[in-house]
Formats: C-alpha cells, structure tokens, sequence
C-alpha cells in the first residue's frame, strides 16, 4: 500500500511530459529544443563540446543549437529535420520527452507519428510570415490526434523588433481558422529562439507580455486529467504463469492499463466472450497492491477459471465497449504505396490482431481547406482520410475521442510486413 501511494505521488508530482514540435521548415522547432536542453542545463558537456565544434566549422559566431537535435547527416547537411527526433531531459518539476518533428510538406507522416502519443503540442510560427500552410496543417493534425494542450509560440519576435501588435495581428489569425477545429487549451508565447527571449528565462524585451515562459508554461501543465478514469480498460499482453513451487497455481494476465481504475473485488467481464468474474488480486512489479490506473502496467488474477488470452480485453461489468466488425476511422496513409483497393492488412488494436479490408473511402480531406472530397477513392502518402473498415472478427472499441489508447489502430501491409497506416476510431 505504502508503494502505491509513493506511485500515486510520483505520478502527481513528477509526471512525465510528452511533448512534440511542428511548424513549417526554418521556423526554428530545432533551435527551440536546443535552447530549451542548453539553458535548462540539459547538455552534456561531451555533446556541448562536440557541437561547438561543429558551429565553428560551418563559420557561425556562436553555438548552433539546432544541431543538438537535428541527429541524422542529411538533416545536418540540409538543415532540415527529416525524421522525428527524440529527446529526453529533466527539471526539478517534471520530466520530458521531446519529439521533434519535420516541417517539411511531405513529412505530415512523421508528424503523425511524433505526436500521436503526446500531451502537448508546441507550434511555432514565424513572426515574420504569420500563419501559413503548414501551420493550418500541423494544427489540423494536432486536432485531429486529440492532443489536450497546444502552445503556439510565435517565433523570431527579434526579428520584428518584439512588437505587440504583430503578436496580436497572429493570435487573430490563428484564432480566426482554429475555431473550426477541436482544441480545448490553447496558449499564445511570444519568443525567440535564437536568443531565448522567453524559452527558459522570461524576456527582457518584452515587457508587454506578462504570461509565463515556455518552459513555466510545459512545467505547469495539468495532465492527470487528460487520462480518461472511467472507462476501465485493460488489454491482455500475456498470460504469467511461472511453473515454480511457490507459485504452482498462479495464473495472472498481465499488460497496461490503458484507462480507468481496477480494485481488488470489483466485478469485470473478459472481452470478446463476456465471460465474468472477480479480480482477485492485482500485483505491481513485485508488489501486490488494492488498486492500480492507467498507465500502470500490471498483471492481475481472476476468482475464476476462465479462458483468458492475449488480446482479449478486461472491463468492468457494467461498462463495456462497442463489439463491432464495421466501423469508420479517421485514417493517416503513412506507405510510399499507394492502397490498393480491397487488399488485406493486419489491423492491430492495443493487443488484439485481425485481419482487415478498406471496404470505402468515405471522404479524404484538404487539411489546408478543412474541405472534404468524397468522389477521390485513392489513398496515396499523408493522405487523410474517413474510411470504413470490416474485420474478420469483432473488435472491442471506443471512440478516439473518448480513449485515444483503445480508440487507435494501425494496419500492417501482409505482405511486407510495413505499418501502411494509423488511425482514430471515429
């Protein structure tokens, strides 16, 4: 009980922050994460070291900090990013998983990819140029992903002598086409990456603005919330059973918690069968515990002697999701290859695989428009589109925007073996 509740403390005190960057190209996304790793004191000095060196090889005056995240040598060569880079740093408040993520039109894909497991968004936008595509874009996807908390950084504010009223003049725009999109917490920073007006330490220059930098502001966001704690939702990863003499009998199903709250005694039901029983217990790493939540991973054991595998999903009696075998999702075409019409993919969802047809498109959308196209069929790279899916059995669903954990899929080409596409459960 005494590790639960320093579980419960850790996750409330010190909870892990995952957070992506997107923009459009040379707006500053890498520049920004470098500034925020170098003025929070997350580098080391090795790294430092290296990167100075580099700097001074391509003539710049002082360290490039676009380069503590651009990783791969064609980012370096273009200095572009290309492909999603992650990071990981720490403050006394909180830790943080960065995922930088290409601006470039072509890349939506990665974008996806980087923020489909994020609790913030930073956006950044260029003084100078205001909204543009790739912002409409990428706050599209944001929207789209269910990402509670965006921040719109409006970047460069040096280059435009820190003025209010080009700060103001964005804020309207931006507000102006989100307003037809789905966000619940947006907020405005104006910074410079460059020169880390408003990164980590507060702007000297910009007195106007009074709201906290972006680091107080990703510090200070509240998460817990953001966990959907009523729908139980369990997805089986494998059955435990050690084969020892001290636990000869034990049989425990063990996998993530991926929404709500199980306590020892309540009363569940074994998806698809419907099979019910009680939890008899429930053990956190080595330690048995009364109660466990999502994102725990846990193994647990039932009262009684049902057949339980993996993919099979454990609810609460009386709060189940949808059994269904059609159903429409919000697809994100990732493949090189186009769809080929009515072939066969491997649908996963959390644990659980079937296979799997497009059986229609049922629109594709213009994520510079909003508008939707419903006479294209095609599904070619970063399209996005509604489709309608069957499956060979019924799968256990909720809608993305109610569980975006048991709301989600992917689709695996049979062939090759490649992750074709991702997906929300509409």
């Amino acid at each position: 009980m005494t590790s639960l509740i320093r579980n419960k403390m850790e996750i409330n005190n010190n909870q892990l922050l995952r957070f992506t960057t997107a923009g459009s190209v040379d707006d500053g996304k890498s520049t920004l994460i470098g500034r925020l790793l170098y003025d929070s004191k997350s580098i080391f000095e090795d790294q430092l070291d290296s990167i100075t060196a580099t700097s001074a090889k391509k003539g710049h005056d002082g360290i490039d900090m676009a380069l503590f995240t651009d990783g791969l040598r064609d980012e370096r060569e273009q200095g572009i990013t290309i492909d999603v880079a992650y990071r990981y740093f720490t403050t006394p408040k909180r830790k943080f998983i960065i995922a930088d993520t290409p601006g470039h039109i072509q890349y939506t894909r990665n974008m996806v990819t980087g923020a489909s497991t994020a609790n913030a968004a930073v956006i950044l936008i260029d003084a100078r140029h205001g909204v543009i595509e790739q912002t409409k874009r990428h706050s599209f996807i944001a929207s789209l992903l269910n990402i509670p908390h965006l921040i719109v950084c409006i970047n460069k504010m040096d280059l435009v002598d820190y003025s209010e009223e080009v700060y103001n003049k964005i804020i309207g725009q931006f507000e102006e086409f989100s307003s037809k999109l789905l966000m619940k917490d947006v907020r405005f920073i104006p910074i410079s990456a460059l020169l880390g007006d408003n990164v980590v330490n507060r702007s000297k220059n910009m007195d106007w603005y009074q709201e906290g930098t972006l680091l107080s502001t990703l510090e200070n966001l509240h998460i817990s919330s953001d966990i959907n704690k009523i729908d139980a939702r369990f997805a089986v990863q494998t059955v435990l059973r050690p084969q020892n003499e001290e636990f000869r009998d034990y049989r425990g199903y063990a996998g993530r918690i991926a929404s709500g709250i199980y306590r020892v005694g309540d009363e569940v039901a074994v998806l698809p069968s419907g099979f019910q029983s009680k939890i008899k217990s429930i053990n956190a790493g080595e330690h048995e515990v009364q109660e466990a939540y999502a994102p725990m991973s846990i193994s647990m054991t039932l009262e009684d002697d049902i057949d339980v595998s993996r993919g099979n999903m454990i609810v609460r009696k009386n709060n189940q999701p949808e059994m269904e075998q059609e159903f429409d999702v919000m697809l994100c075409w990732l493949n090189n290859e186009p769809a080929k019409p009515r072939a066969k993919y491997t649908i996963v969802h959390t644990s659980h695989e079937e296979r799997a047809l497009i059986k229609v498109v049922v629109y594709k959308m213009d994520i510079n428009t909003f508008e939707r196209d419903k006479t294209d069929q095609d599904l070619a790279m970063n399209d996005i589109a509604r489709v309608k899916i069957r499956t060979t059995r019924r799968m256990m669903l909720d809608t993305y925007r109610e569980n975006r954990n048991t709301g989600s899929i992917i689709l695996i080409d049979e062939n090759t073996n490649e992750t074709v596409a991702a997906g929300m459960v509409v």
